[in-house]
């Protein structure tokens, strides 16, 4: 097996579809055994068969990410499968629901989107610790975010502190991990998820909207756009890099 992550190998979560399966596909074309950890088989089984068709390696795993256990067995059947554990890529989120801060609902908006986001990436940091630990200058632990996380948004005020809860526990596991090695770090993409795509569909304008504000012009490929610096991000080529958050948005954020 050649290429960038070649005999390595990486849990993504939320990788039966959109980002996830994006960055999925893009460290598998590098070489690596991806885990793809999704929710329902019936979404995690296609990818990793695409990806073993094309000629990676990927297995699915069925992984509830709000459930300590179901990512503690994940973890364990992964570094079983494969015997090490170099990258997790915790993606999986439960989705924004439209509110606004006044009819927010606690457990509709606030708990389904912190167990995802939160506790989520809590769980896969705590039960990768010892195997990324292990791998040393090549663990990666990459917690994908979003630009909301950094500079909020209207009409999911809930959304935005989850988001950004990532981004400050990818910065203190980069101070807390960096004497291991370890890497800590977020992606914060927009790009043609299912999720975006169907609100595109449902809201033509939409489309329209985000390109005009984005310098590029286009919304990223969750393969080529935005698993491109994943990639990067799990490879030697950012062992210098942690902390730190890349918003890959085409230029619609300008902040930093």
């Amino acid at each position: 097996m050649t290429g960038r992550l070649a005999g390595r190998v990486a849990l993504v979560t939320g990788a039966g579809q959109g980002v996830g399966e994006g960055i999925a596909r893009r460290l598998a074309a590098e070489g690596a055994h991806v885990v793809v950890a999704a929710r329902r088989a019936g979404t995690g089984e296609p990818v990793a068969a695409s990806i073993v068709s094309a000629g990676g390696s990927a297995v699915c795993i069925e992984t509830d990410v709000t459930q300590r256990e179901s990512v503690a067995s994940c973890v364990q059947q992964t570094v079983d499968r494969f015997g090490h554990l170099h990258v997790v890529v915790h993606n999986a989120f439960t989705g924004a629901i439209s509110h606004r801060l006044e009819d927010a609902d606690l457990d509709r908006h606030w708990a389904a989107m912190s167990r995802t986001a939160v506790w989520g990436s809590f769980f896969c940091a705590q039960l990768a610790h010892p195997h990324l630990a292990a791998a040393g200058a090549n663990g990666r632990l990459i917690l994908v975010t979003s630009p909301s996380g950094v500079e909020g948004s209207a009409n999911i005020a809930l959304y935005s502190p989850v988001k950004a809860a990532q981004r400050a526990l990818a910065k203190s596991l980069a101070r807390e991990w960096g004497h291991l090695g370890i890497t800590s770090n977020c992606i914060a993409p927009v790009a043609a998820s299912p999720a975006l795509i169907t609100a595109f569909e449902r809201n033509p304008a939409l489309r329209a909207a985000i390109e005009d504000r984005t310098p590029l012009g286009r919304v990223g490929d969750i393969t080529d756009d935005i698993g491109s610096v994943a990639l990067f991000l799990a490879s030697d080529d950012a062992g210098y890099v942690t902390g730190q958050t890349i918003v890959c948005d085409g230029g619609s954020f300008l902040g930093l």
